[in-house]
């Protein structure tokens, strides 16, 4: 008899050929993989509708009834069976394709059946294709002559669980039905005793939960709601607990065993940037983060913060003035960017604000070359640099600090955990403070999965006199309209994006594309009085640079861009953002777009065009971006529109893939886990007394071959 951890191939019913494409098409390799497969959704068997009131095509129906008609029509291919069933509200017409000769053989008129099937319109009526059938009664008299006893079978209804599965699963006899058989084989064979508690006796007491092999059988084979309900909470729970769990044990063993550099003092440097320098007066949520910021490194432990923030809250600000503590401590200090473009705009804009402070700014790419680059190097080296920004070249290793102390990294998500650990080595005397800043908000459920482990400090305050973009909604009808409203402001000497979602059209999606795009906007802007930029993807570095230092500049007054220009554009003077096919962006997106414009004075707008008809999901991705700028209700409408997406692999090593748990609907199971982890972390840091053996062992036998990047954000 087969145990959880034996090959697939040896559960009885699955065989070499079940195993090798179970193993392809789910990667299911061992009875425990097949174990926690789990249902995506359940049939309630245990309901009956009635025909009358049936009223939804797409719907799946149970129905118990009569079968009063059973005939073959049509020849060949066009050969079909047709019946129809009757209950005391009306009939429903049948129809199968397939299999008809054995059907024909095997359904009586004038049985009573139980149908389930899927809701089709046809002419004008509804009728089931290819319903399962399942003989309800047993024909014979009541002891009162007034009708067919009803079978046991109609009361013994389940909810059957549907499995995820492929169509290659199918042809091996593995759709969900055949899944279904194998969960049961599986479960029979198994004992309480192989899946052993994992939690302990107090909280499941405390918080009402029940066991685990409870859970786990319920899971999959749940006799009502209550039941599936309580099995999905306890394990839901434990997804979320162990995952909580296992972030806080490694932001604790961090601050406890890594050390870092003491900055003591706030020096000349930050205090004159701050008294002189300062462009404008800092928001309350800045002044807030910094002081974060500043007892982090004071503290002589490691800092590793994540710093979020809108667009355009004063991010970069907030990261020099962290930048220019550790210069006032004798550190240096390194800005890392993901393009190119935003690493230079950094560098323009840092070397701007620290104006005449006797600070060394220095950038470095991998199109710095020759003795320029040599230059930066030995002045890194030596120490003459106080900055150095740039991009990925940053942590080639023939990069050398004489004493980094800090590393702040710009959109932190773009850069893989390897990636960013380079940086760690890049002082030999210890590792520098961090500092991750990302421009897309996350919801705080997210964010405590996927930055459990880091300090997360939040700006949610715009710089004053900053004036709201105005976001509307277009359709094609409008577009002459739009075009009025761009030579209008540019009229009053403001710039126009145009941004397209694709480069080149495709025979599958009929969009407005960049090419065609541009081509048209060049016969309606024409040559000499407007001047127009391209920018994409696929362009040549130079060439894109190019064009992009032109509108900067404003020798061009339309930029017609991909979302190339996503991130790491900021020119002030451009006041529009017209977004063709609009409904085919994500929400932060859409977000990160807009925030291209609204950088000056004046009142900036951003104009979604999309076709007449749109989806509901796409309708109300369009009319959140219309009701608000605000970037945390904005990522929590997409959590819950798009899910979470997924959060595994090395950037975020340790992660769980979520088998249950949903972070857009499970907020409430996650604070309550965080909350109880916390609790149990400070009162037993090592997980030493007895009634925590369960949890240490289970993170001891989940965790053998995890390796720890989330030490480096």
């Amino acid at each position: 008899m087969p145990n959880l951890d034996s090959n697939i191939e040896y559960l009885k019913g699955v065989g070499p050929q079940r195993a090798d494409v179970l193993k392809k098409e789910l990667g299911i390799f061992t009875c425990r993989d097949l174990l926690f497969h789990f249902p995506f959704r359940y049939i309630d068997r245990t309901k009956f509708h009635r025909i009358r009131d049936i009223h939804t095509e797409g719907e799946q129906v149970q129905i118990r009834g009569i079968l009063r008609r059973l005939e073959t029509l049509g020849e060949g291919r066009a050969r079909r069976l047709v019946g129809s069933i009757r209950d005391e509200t009306g009939m429903m017409e049948l129809v199968w394709f397939q299999a008809v000769q054995w059907l024909e053989k095997s359904l009586q008129v004038g049985k009573e059946y139980i149908v389930f099937g899927r809701v089709n319109e046809f002419n004008g009526r509804f009728n089931i294709t290819h319903p399962e059938m399942e003989e309800a009664v047993v024909v014979v008299p009541a002891e009162n002559g007034q009708g067919p006893v009803l079978s046991a079978q109609v009361a013994s209804r389940t909810f059957d669980p549907v499995y995820p599965s492929t169509d290659k699963l199918t042809q091996k006899g593995l759709d969900a039905k055949g899944l279904r058989k194998l969960l049961r084989t599986l479960l029979d064979q198994l004992s309480a005793a192989e899946l052993p508690e994992t939690l302990p006796d107090y909280l499941l007491s405390q918080y009402k939960m029940i066991g685990r092999w409870s859970a786990i059988s319920k899971i999959h084979f749940p006799e009502n709601q209550q039941e599936l309900d309580a099995a999905t909470r306890r394990l839901k729970f434990e997804e979320l607990f162990f995952l909580q769990l296992r972030l806080l044990q490694i932001r604790t063993r961090r601050k406890d065993t890594i050390r870092g550099f003491v900055y003591s003092k706030i020096g000349e440097y930050f205090n004159r940037f701050f008294q002189e320098k300062l462009p404008f007066e800092l928001t309350g949520a800045q002044k807030r983060v910094i002081k974060e910021i500043r007892g982090d490194l004071a503290s002589g432990k490691h800092m590793n913060r994540l710093v979020q923030g809108d667009v355009g809250s004063g991010k970069t600000v907030v990261a020099l003035m962290t930048m220019l503590m550790a210069i006032d401590n004798g550190f240096q200090a390194t800005l890392m960017a993901p393009t190119e473009i935003l690493a230079q705009q950094h560098f323009a804009n840092i070397t701007e604000l620290v104006g005449e402070l006797g600070v060394q700014v220095g950038y470095l790419s991998g199109t710095v070359k020759g003795k320029k680059r040599e230059a930066i190097l030995q002045q890194l080296a030596s120490g003459e640099l106080h900055i150095v920004i740039g991009t990925h070249a940053l942590i080639e290793d023939w990069v050398q600090f004489k004493n980094l102390g800090i590393s702040v990294i710009d959109e932190q998500h773009r850069f893989g955990v390897q990636q960013r650990a380079k940086l760690w080595a890049k002082n030999p005397a210890g590792p520098p403070h961090v500092l991750v800043m990302t421009a897309t908000p996350s919801p705080r459920t997210l964010a405590m999965t996927l930055y459990g482990d880091l300090d997360v400090s939040v700006i949610d305050e715009l710089p004053p006199g900053r004036k709201p973009i105005t976001t509307l909604h277009k359709t094609e009808h409008h577009r002459l309209r739009v075009q009025g409203f761009m030579r209008e402001e540019i009229a009053k000497g403001r710039q126009v994006y145009v941004v397209y979602p694709m480069i080149e059209e495709t025979e599958t999606m009929d969009l407005q594309n960049l090419m065609s795009g541009f081509e048209a906007l060049s016969r309606d802007f024409p040559i000499p009085e407007y001047q127009i930029s391209i920018v994409h993807g696929k362009m040549k570095a130079a060439d894109k640079d190019f064009e992009m230092q032109r509108f900067v500049r404003g020798e061009t007054q339309i930029m017609v861009a991909t979302t190339v220009i996503e991130v790491g554009v900021n020119v002030p003077n451009a006041s529009v953002m017209v977004i063709e096919n609009a409904e085919r962006f994500g929400l932060s997106q859409l977000h990160q777009l807009r925030g291209r414009v609204g950088r000056g004075a004046e009142q900036s707008f951003c104009l979604l065009l999309t076709s007449f008809k749109l989806s509901s999901e796409a309708r109300e991705r369009i009319q959140t971006m219309c009701q608000t700028n605000d970037g945390f209700i904005i990522a929590e409408t997409d959590l819950r529109l798009r899910g979470p997406g997924n959060i595994e692999g090395t950037q975020q090593s340790g992660m769980l893939r979520f088998m249950l748990a949903d972070l857009a609907r499970d907020g409430q199971i996650l604070t309550a886990a965080r909350e109880i982890a916390t609790q149990i972390l400070e009162k037993d840091p090592a997980l030493a007394i007895p009634e925590h053996g369960r949890l240490k062992q289970h993170l001891a036998s989940e965790g053998k071959d995890a390796r720890v990047w989330s030490r480096i954000s």
